[in-house]
């Protein structure tokens, strides 16, 4: 960790950021925006390259809004064979950056009937279905306590200004709990029929493992899920993950301005 921040702090020349984005399949626009610094995780001590169509694999530094950001552009999977710890080492990163509130962006099926391709949902609380968790092992008391609260992963401030700022930006927002399987299958219909009786609204691959660590660092944790498919067809159309790609950058001006006017009104 030490070499981490040491590393990123050179390049960076101490760029000490206060809010972190990890922005999901198709989403990196943002950051190629605002860039200020960019550092591949190819190069940074204790990070995993990235290795899915759509995540570009850069820690990228930017003033937004009058705000100091640090984005992930694309992050690392569960599905991929790397370890609960691996993939969440970034946001331990973050917070040892100074980081003190999350954004977790991801693409996500629908699973509530009425959500559609290109909604953006404000997570409101997940089910952690991946059969695994972030903080197996031995604790380090320096980050976190052994048994940490879960109550409010997604802090109901952060909702609300959430919702308030897509009312300011003229966005229909939904609202929704996000189910995390482990991937990299999709879900079979019966397992769709399965989650939403059990509550989920969106179902994704990734996110969860960020916010159980985020909430155990101490951050300030928000959530938005790209809708980019039904979870299951009825059609009987085959899901992609082109499919993902194309309909995140329908969707990605809208989540764009989304995202702009929260961090105006963080």
């Amino acid at each position: 960790m030490k070499d981490t921040v040491k590393f990123i702090n050179e390049h960076t020349e101490n760029f000490n950021p206060e809010i972190g984005i990890v922005l999901g399949s198709g989403l990196g626009e943002l950051a190629d925006e605002f860039c200020k610094f960019a550092i591949s995780y190819n190069e940074i001590p204790g990070f995993l390259s990235s290795t899915v169509k759509g995540h570009k694999g850069k820690l990228v530094f930017a003033v937004i809004n009058g705000k100091k950001v640090v984005m992930m552009q694309g992050r690392n999977h569960f599905y991929e064979g790397h370890s609960m710890k691996d993939i969440t080492y970034p946001v331990k990163v973050m917070k040892a950056l100074g980081v003190k509130t999350l954004i977790l962006t991801n693409a996500a099926g629908a699973v509530n009937e009425s959500f559609r391709p290109a909604d953006l949902m404000i997570i409101t609380d997940h089910i952690n279905f991946m059969g695994s968790n972030p903080l197996l092992g031995s604790n380090d008391d320096s980050l976190g306590e052994r048994f940490p609260d879960m109550t409010e992963v997604y802090k109901k401030n952060l909702i609300k200004i959430a919702e308030d700022s897509a009312k300011k930006a003229g966005i229909d927002i939904q609202k929704g709990i996000y189910w995390a399987n482990s991937g990299p299958s999709y879900e079979t219909p019966a397992e769709i029929s399965m989650i939403r009786k059990l509550g989920g609204d969106a179902v994704g691959m990734s996110t969860v493992p960020e916010a159980i660590v985020a909430n155990y660092c101490g951050m300030n944790v928000l959530g938005i899920s790209c809708i980019t498919n039904s979870a299951s067809s009825s059609s009987g159309n085959k899901l992609s993950h082109e499919e993902v790609i194309e309909t995140a950058n329908i969707a990605k001006v809208k989540f764009k301005n989304l995202i702009l006017q929260i961090l105006e009104n963080l």
